[in-house]
């Protein structure tokens, strides 16, 4: 799977709906790990669009981070603000029966 490509109007209600999510889960010092990896992947099946925090404080590191997440996790990164990033994965067929 490849990650998703949104047109500015998928981005904007996306953003909209993730405004009253909590965070889902959370990218400590040690970076993005296995479980980390693991945790994200499963909220996207679950959920398709989450909200994760990371503790990292550099902006530059912070997005880097957040884009290597994106694309490890075949999602979109929808935005960031500050230290928290709004990631989308569409369902899969077989997660929709």
């Amino acid at each position: 799977m490849t990650q998703p490509i949104l047109t500015g109007a998928e981005r904007r209600e996306l953003r909209a709906n993730g405004q009253l999510l909590s965070d889902m889960a959370a990218i400590g010092y040690h970076g993005v790990t296995d479980t980390v990896k693991s945790e994200i992947d499963g909220q996207l099946s679950r959920h398709q669009l989450i909200k994760i925090r990371a503790t990292e404080t550099d902006r530059k590191a912070r997005q880097a981070l957040f884009e290597q997440v994106a694309e490890t996790c075949d999602a979109a990164l929808v935005s960031t603000v500050g230290r928290t990033a709004l990631l989308y994965r569409p369902a899969t067929d077989s997660a929709e029966q």
